[in-house]
């Protein structure tokens, strides 16, 4: 498994991790099985949030852990907080709070990462500093970070918090590809060409800020899966081509779509079966050319100016 130097951090992370939001009603041996393959294939970033399952996934992970008798160093732990029954929430208290959950239910007495889970617009960024200050100097937070922000988001987080920003967490696949889309049609009076986030690709590149890939293998927001979807006939056909030509199925070569990008992404795969982590996990070993990447995002729908 490759891996990928995080800037302003001693990390070294896989560029493949394994999302754990599906786990919360698998049976703990499962999970050990889940978490002893991903090990296996070099995959030994774990991400969470405090919603998955209502906290059930963080417990059934540290459950799966200590059945399996994993070592707190053999693993990279993320978590992320701010999201509340119908509403957001990014008050010191609350990320406070939380973070106290979050540990206790993953039995550990830190995080390597804490990320803010997606906007809150009432945001009161002296507060996320104020919590992200006594978070990092009790040990309890090493390294934070953001989900689905903008760039003048984290611009204005910045300005107060003291500790670098080194993630966001952007849903990135083949199928949802805005964040590119609207940089491949400047100066164009096309769709593709509105810019919905920001220029958040190139922000985060000339800020050396890691994007997450969240849901590779979705199609719009959680509406099902794109491979081996007959929607998407001739998309499925080059994957498949592909997948042939490299000797790794068509979801490793979906996932190494996103990995050739130079940005330097790092994938979140939140499959539930072991079989398909080590299937994925091959993507790592896959470059595709230049002209095999544009074939597939041609393939997906898009158009080239």
């Amino acid at each position: 498994m490759k891996k990928l130097s995080v800037a302003e951090s001693e990390l070294h992370i896989p560029e493949i991790a394994l999302g754990c939001m599906r786990i919360s009603e698998m049976p703990v041996k499962a999970v050990g099985d889940l978490l002893r393959t991903s090990l296996e294939q070099g995959i030994n970033f774990f991400d969470h949030a405090d919603i998955y399952g209502g906290g059930k996934s963080e417990e059934v992970f540290a459950g799966a852990v200590r059945e399996q008798k994993i070592r707190r160093d053999e693993m990279i732990l993320q978590s992320k907080c701010g999201i509340r029954e119908g509403f957001f929430d990014f008050s010191r208290d609350h990320i406070l709070n939380s973070v106290e959950g979050i540990l206790k239910r993953l039995d550990t007495d830190f995080l390597d990462i804490l990320l803010l889970h997606r906007p809150d617009t009432l945001v009161e960024p002296e507060e996320v500093a104020e919590a992200f200050d006594l978070l990092h100097k009790s040990g309890k937070v090493r390294h934070f970070g953001v989900s689905n922000q903008n760039p003048m988001q984290l611009e204005l987080l910045n300005r107060y918090v003291r500790q670098p920003l080194i993630f966001n967490q952007l849903q990135l696949s083949l199928m949802r590809s805005g964040m590119i889309d609207g940089g491949l049609n400047v100066n164009m009076k096309v769709p593709a060409s509105v810019d919905h986030d920001g220029s958040i690709l190139d922000y985060c590149r000339l800020n050396a800020i890691t994007i997450q890939a969240w849901s590779p293998f979705q199609y719009g927001f959680f509406e099902g899966v794109f491979v081996g979807n007959e929607k998407f006939p001739e998309l499925n056909a080059v994957l498949e081509r592909l997948a042939g030509e490299y000797g790794v199925t068509p979801s490793a070569i979906a996932v190494a779509w996103i990995l050739r990008h130079p940005a330097g992404i790092q994938a979140i795969i939140g499959t539930t079966k072991p079989e398909r982590v080590e299937e994925i996990a091959a993507a790592s070993s896959v470059v595709l050319t230049r002209q095999q990447w544009y074939e597939l995002y041609r393939a997906a729908g898009n158009i080239l100016p």
